[in-house]
């Protein structure tokens, strides 16, 4: 074994060098302005109700897809994670590979919205996206990337709505929600859904996020703190660390109905797996999915367990089935360098190649 080097001159220089460092991040932090929510260009080209749907404007130099892209991400924290900072943006390596990308922003819902369940999000918001995205581009079918809980989403619009949707992207996406490795759903399992709905109405996006983070409360909320010192001496990376606590903590509140519907339906009674699933009247039945689908997940994922999104394999009724694993968590997927160079290019040249 190797001594620990405690000797006094040495813990007095790393003292010295953590003061410096903490004093100049202070001063950064204090420096920083205004942070950004997206660097990329884009439009509005649809609203409804809270919601906006954006055009994300083309680099000129690219040649463009014929069939457009629609990103459905979660109603859980924002889209923006997709397009975060220059260097680490889905949303622009999309736009890389020629895809013409559209997202939805579900906005902030408020108390108005808390009657709102999963037919008016996936055959009402989704559906009227998709159809305005069609004939605007005068095509029959788009392609959809579906994000987290806007995968589950975009897995019950596309069984539903089989002749609008050309390929199917899926992104850490939950489908069986009751692996033995998801702590999520083992602590939602004995909670009183009804309850909490009809008490509160809306469900508190706070009140959720530090729920996910108390999943990892270590690495979370005290070691990052600690490490954060490391980084902030450099003006850039402090603003990027405080895009990060931005977007962490940007959680909007969650609409009372489809919240009910979604924990019980899926998280309790893992109604994919079951064949239980149903939004309004119609049953899901996600072999109606026959459309190429690519299934991507992340290996140390501790919101969607890699079995979670791997249980799609066999349910759909599509023959052109993929799988992409990628070796990081369920945030790296979108911002890593790693992801960057190896994740988003590969959704763009399957797309392509379809």
């Amino acid at each position: 074994m190797f001594p620990i080097d405690i000797r006094p001159d040495k813990l007095g220089e790393e003292m010295l060098d953590y003061s410096r460092k903490l004093g100049q991040g202070m001063q950064n932090l204090l420096d920083a302005g205004d942070i950004d929510s997206g660097v990329s260009p884009k439009d509005a080209v649809y609203r409804e109700d809270k919601l906006v749907l954006y055009r994300y404007q083309r680099p000129a130099e690219v040649a463009q897809q014929e069939t457009p892209l629609l990103v459905v991400y979660a109603l859980v924290n924002r889209p923006y994670m997709t397009d975060i900072q220059e260097d680490r943006s889905t949303i622009k390596g999309l736009l890389a590979t020629g895809q013409d990308v559209y997202l939805i922003d579900w906005g902030y819902p408020d108390q108005a919205d808390s009657s709102l369940t999963l037919d008016d999000y996936i055959n009402g918001y989704i559906d009227r996206c998709v159809d305005h995205i069609r004939h605007t581009h005068g095509v029959d079918k788009v392609n959809i990337l579906g994000i987290c809980q806007g995968g589950s989403f975009s897995l019950m619009y596309s069984a539903l709505h089989p002749d609008k949707v050309r390929n199917l992207v899926t992104m850490v996406t939950p489908v069986d929600f009751k692996t033995p490795d998801n702590m999520l759903s083992n602590w939602v399992q004995n909670v009183d859904v009804d309850l909490a709905v009809d008490t509160m109405g809306n469900i508190p996006g706070e009140l959720l996020n530090w729920s996910f983070l108390s999943l990892k409360p270590f690495s979370l909320t005290g070691q990052k703190y600690v490490n954060m010192v490391d980084m902030l001496d450099k003006p850039e990376k402090a603003k990027n660390f405080l895009r990060m606590e931005q977007w962490i903590f940007d959680s909007p509140d969650q609409a009372g109905e489809t919240f009910r519907q979604f924990i019980k339906d899926f998280y309790q009674q893992n109604a994919f797996i079951n064949g239980t699933a149903r939004v309004g009247e119609r049953p899901v039945d996600l072999k109606q999915i026959r459309c190429p689908v690519l299934n991507i997940y992340a290996l140390q994922d501790h919101l969607v367990p890699p079995d979670a999104s791997k249980a799609l394999n066999g349910l759909t009724g599509s023959e052109d089935y993929t799988e992409l694993a990628f070796p990081g968590g369920h945030i790296g997927i979108y911002v890593s360098g790693k992801a960057q160079k190896e994740v988003t290019p590969a959704i763009g040249e399957w797309l392509n190649a379809r």
